[in-house]
């Protein structure tokens, strides 16, 4: 009789060679993450997409449960992974606040006495009574944010919940989470908005490919981040390869580095930021009395700004045949965040030796100038400016000077 391979064996054999295939390329989401959150911190998680910030959350909110490793928590714990996360549909806006509260081990007199609250920061009186499927995302949010958070919980987890609503949302969540820390509640507050994680938070975990990175203090662990997220060329710019250029050639820039105000390479520049540019050049012959000039352009070519040694009399007497080095100190960058270009200049006795009108890209990032968590917004025109709002005879607060978002 003729053998014939079992046609179930075959599979079989496939599907452990694909089996063993898959493991081999599994992907751990965590690994090997450790750490501790005292009581009343407010604690930022960022990283880029994938990084495992997710996962975390719902590792710690018990909807996930570890492969391997444990979770101590001490204290009932709310969370706001995703927009409307342990609501019913079929159940009104009313009942969705009973049965998330009881969900959170909350008893009707405590739900009770926070009902009206929560009504309120929703901002749905109307929409009370009306099953929640029927309700917009905006809504959604805002009615599962208000369950999380002021009902009395002792930590609160937070993902993402500023990427949804209106701007006057975003500034109720800044301010209550600001309230809920201050209350000696704890925090975990995953964000993409750096102004508004380092105007929240009193330290910041930096996860990257299921690792913690970096845990410290919010500025210096953002400042990181950022540094990180830019292309490290990007830092220097090699000038020989802009072909774009026009003059005498007797001047010819070779390279230009973005520096912070210590001298370092920098990748990443964030409104209100000091910066130093630094130009190398060649002169291929002496040159008595020679300027430069650095130009900044807006994204639709307008020249914003153009900083020289005319202006400041600073000159270079002679720059004698060889190659050398100069400056560009900016104490404060003043730029709404968005793209810009740079152009460069250099010339005597009006005799133009090296134009470059386009030799990089400026990407500015957003900041916390104001120590709001609104950050520098550019659709508020192309410069800002350090200011503080006087009102006569009124006392109100003034966002200049430090305001909380929880004074709004």
């Amino acid at each position: 009789m003729r053998a014939v391979r079992s046609p179930l064996r075959s599979f079989a054999r496939v599907t452990k060679k694909a089996l063993d295939a898959d493991a081999k390329r599994s992907i751990w989401a965590l690994r090997g993450v450790s750490f501790d959150v005292k009581e009343g911190e407010i604690v930022g998680i960022i990283g880029r997409n994938g990084a495992g910030k997710s996962t975390l959350l719902k590792i710690l909110s018990r909807i996930t449960e570890p492969t391997v490793g444990t979770v101590r928590l001490q204290g009932r714990l709310a969370s706001l992974l995703e927009v409307g996360t342990g609501f019913h549909p079929e159940l009104t806006g009313r009942e969705n606040i009973f049965l998330n509260g009881a969900i959170l081990g909350m008893r009707k007199a405590e739900i009770v006495a926070k009902f009206d609250e929560i009504v309120d920061f929703a901002e749905i009186p109307t929409f009370l009574d009306t099953p929640v499927k029927r309700y917009s995302s905006g809504m959604y949010v805002r009615l599962a944010f208000a369950v999380a958070a002021f009902l009395e919980e002792e930590i609160l987890v937070v993902d993402e919940v500023l990427a949804v609503g209106d701007l006057g949302f975003q500034k109720k969540c800044l301010g209550k989470m600001d309230k809920v820390s201050k209350s000696g509640r704890t925090v975990l507050f995953v964000s993409h908005n750096m102004a508004a994680v380092e105007s929240l938070c009193n330290r910041v975990l930096w996860i990257s490919d299921g690792h913690v990175i970096q845990d410290g203090s919010p500025r210096e662990v953002i400042h990181a981040y950022l540094d990180s997220y830019g292309a490290a060329e990007n830092c220097t710019v090699d000038l020989d390869a802009v072909h774009d250029r026009r003059g005498t050639g007797d001047v010819h820039f070779s390279k230009m580095e973005l520096l912070d105000e210590d001298g370092g390479s920098r990748s990443v520049v964030r409104s209100g930021d000091a910066l130093r540019v630094r130009l190398f050049y060649e002169c291929r012959r002496d040159i008595p009395n020679l300027h430069f000039g650095l130009r900044i352009f807006s994204d639709l070519g307008l020249l914003l700004t153009d900083v020289h040694t005319w202006s400041t009399g600073q000159a270079v007497p002679l720059a004698r045949k060889g190659k050398g080095s100069i400056d560009v100190a900016i104490d404060f960058l003043n730029l709404m965040p968005g793209t810009y270009y740079l152009g460069l200049w250099a010339s005597s006795f009006h005799e133009w030796h090296d134009v470059l009108d386009n030799a990089a890209k400026l990407e500015v990032e957003p900041s916390d100038y104001y120590g709001t968590g609104r950050g520098i917004e550019s659709r508020f025109g192309l410069i800002f400016l350090p200011f503080q709002w006087i009102v006569n005879g009124v006392s109100v607060p003034a966002v200049a000077t430090g305001a909380t978002p929880s004074d709004w």
